[in-house]
């Protein structure tokens, strides 16, 4: 069992594949990829932003951006 969270972005490709003619799924594959790289670039730049408001004050996880975001959304597939 994962522990990984689904964004929204996720979510809907999950219930659109179910939906979508075969004959679309293509174009449509292409989009859903597009707002997934989209969402996740929102998902780095809040961590880098928090990163910068908290500074050493409160902010104690020293991941990176980029490691928050793998091991908190991406799954081994």
């Amino acid at each position: 069992m994962s522990n990984k969270k689904q964004t929204a972005v996720e979510f809907a490709v999950e219930k659109l594949e179910k939906l979508i003619p075969s004959g679309n799924q293509l174009a449509i594959r292409i989009i859903l990829n597009q707002a997934k790289e989209i969402e996740k670039e929102q998902i780095i730049h809040t961590w880098n932003t928090r990163a910068k408001i908290d500074g050493i004050l409160t902010f104690t996880d020293n991941r990176t951006a980029e490691q928050y975001y793998k091991e908190t959304y991406e799954t081994s597939n």
